[in-house]
Order: C-alpha cells, then structure tokens, then sequence
C-alpha cells in the first residue's frame, strides 16, 4: 500500500475527527459526524497496521481515536479503571521487572554500609573526622534521638526530603555515575553514623531507631537506585530495540516507579513521623516496620508477578505510547 497516497486521500477526515473531538460543545448533526467518523478513521488504523505499519501514520491515527474515544464516550469511569489500573497492574509490573536489580543494590549498599560502619567504629582518625568529639557526645547522647519528633509536620519533611532523593537517583540513571554517587552516600553516611554510635556503646539505640521506618524507607532509595542504573544499562545495551526506542520504553515505565516510589515513601514518612519517636515498645516498633517491608515486597511479587506474566511492563499502552517499528531479532 502506497502510504503517501492513503494519506492524501483520508488526511481530511482526519483532520476533521481530531477538530471535532477537540471542540467542547457539539450539536446534533456533529455528535453523529464524530461516531461515524470514529467508526472510519479505526478502519483506516486497521489497514495501516495490516497492511503498511508505518509507525508515524500509526501513532497519529491512535492519538485521533484516543480523543475521539474519550469526546464520545466521557472520561468519569474510563479515568477510575484506569487508576485500579495503575494501582494493581502497571505499578507492580514496574517494580518486580527490576525487582533482581533492586535485590542486587541493597545488597552492595549493606556491603558498603557494613564495612563503612566498621571502619569508623575501629579507628580513631576516622571517627573523629566526622566530627569532634564533644560533639559527638552530644549527637549520640541527644541529637540522634531527639531528631524524630512526631508529627504529620516532621512526616511530611522526611517524606519530602526522601522523595527528593529518590527522583535524583532514578533520573540520574541516565548517566549512571550520578546514581551511583547517590547511593554511595547514603551508604556511607548511614554506615557511617552507626559506626559512630557503635563507638560510644549505642549502636542498639542506632538499630531501634533506623530499623521501623528505615527497612522500607531505604529499600526505596535502593529501588529507586535500581531504576536508574537499569535506565542506564539500557542505554548501553538496548538489546533487539532501536536505542532510542529503548529508551523511551524505560523512561516511562521509570515514571510509573518514580510514582510508586512516592507513596510507599510516603508510608516509610508516616511510620517515621508517627511510630520512631513514639513512646511504644521499641520490638513493637521494629515489627510494624517489618510489616510494612513485607507489604512493599508481597505487592510486589505477588501484583508483580501476575502482571507480568500477563504481558504488563509498567510502560504505557501502545495506543498512548505510539508504535514501533517491528524489528526481527
């Protein structure tokens, strides 16, 4: 099929079908010329996609329908189905497709943690280098504890502060250096610190504290971390794709963790606002922190894995993302 004549002979419809579904009041005769219009433009996307798929002329004809689709029929229930969509399908299949990539981060970052820890807790120079020791007497004996003041006022700050960190670490993947260094940091400033109270016999105090919002809360900057050195593997390796194409495809599915992200850091926030610095016992608090980690993993594996064995990615429909050219390989 000569794709520059079917154009040329339908382009007016078209044209017509995109002015009338932008338009917000349509009378009688205008409402019957949308359907029928609607009706011959997806004819026409059928032919395109069997017989020539040129992937311009395909993504322009299914952004027309998609607003056709919505101008006839509404947007109320459509909208709600697709947030049930997001919430149970899209969002889980992003998670659990990184989901090896985020078990592999945590694990270096715990490494790196771990041996920076150990480091400052054993050598003098280094912790001093943190800061003196006067004042590290009044870190470990006030201001370490003191910091997690309840309230949905000091939630609201650590959600903000951890949101913030997370979109620098997924956004950073496309250079790859920037999201290590982020994660390095964390890792070692962490480490650091409890390396620090170890020093001065607090190191039960240091866990207590960390361990109800930190399990979930760092596994998120550990997933967020994941997300963007995947976006960068990409980059280097787009495996069967055109990179570009690639690219796209990962940079959407990474908007839908990036959501994700924020509301389960938005849970880690509420737990570190409103159970940390609670007076409750302190094996309560560690088990609602618990709980709430294997709630992020159980939505994952379990939403995750149905999602994705049946076909879902975390990346856009092919009607809102625009098609490809089909490649073999």
């Amino acid at each position: 099929m000569d794709i520059d004549a079917f154009t040329a002979v339908h382009a007016a419809e078209w044209d017509r079908l995109k002015e009338l579904a932008s338009r917000r009041r349509l009378d009688g005769a205008e409402s019957d010329e949308l359907v029928r219009l609607y009706q011959s433009v997806a004819t026409h996307l059928s032919t395109v996609r069997s017989a020539a798929p040129d992937p311009a002329l395909v993504t322009r004809l299914s952004d027309v329908l998609n607003r056709a689709r919505t101008r006839i029929a509404g947007t109320h229930e459509p909208a709600w189905r697709e947030v049930v969509r997001f919430a149970v399908v899209s969002l889980p299949a992003a998670f659990y497709r990184i989901r090896w990539w985020s078990h592999a981060v945590t694990a270096a970052c715990l490494l790196v943690g771990i041996v920076a820890g150990a480091y400052v807790a054993s050598d003098e120079q280094a912790l001093n280098a943190l800061m003196p020791p006067s004042a590290q007497e009044e870190y470990v004996n006030n201001a370490f504890a003191s910091y997690y003041d309840p309230g949905i006022e000091f939630a609201g700050v650590v959600w903000t502060n951890n949101a913030r960190i997370a979109a620098l670490a997924v956004a950073g993947g496309i250079t790859g250096f920037f999201t290590l260094n982020v994660l390095w940091q964390n890792a070692v400033q962490i480490g650091a610190t409890g390396g620090m109270m170890a020093a001065h016999d607090e190191l039960d105090l240091f866990l207590t504290l960390i361990a109800p919002h930190g399990l979930l809360e760092l596994t998120c900057i550990f997933v967020a971390g994941a997300a963007g050195l995947r976006l960068f593997w990409t980059l280097i390796d787009p495996g069967h794709r055109k990179r570009t194409v690639a690219m796209a495809a990962e940079g959407r599915a990474l908007i839908t963790t990036v959501i994700g992200l924020a509301v389960a850091l938005a849970v880690s926030g509420l737990v570190e606002g409103f159970v940390t610095g609670s007076g409750m016992y302190w094996w309560l608090k560690i088990v609602i922190g618990a709980i709430v980690l294997a709630a992020f993993w159980a939505y994952v594996y379990v939403l995750g894995g149905r999602a994705t064995r049946a076909g879902a990615t975390g990346d856009l429909a092919e009607h809102e993302a625009g098609a490809t050219v089909v490649t073999a390989g």
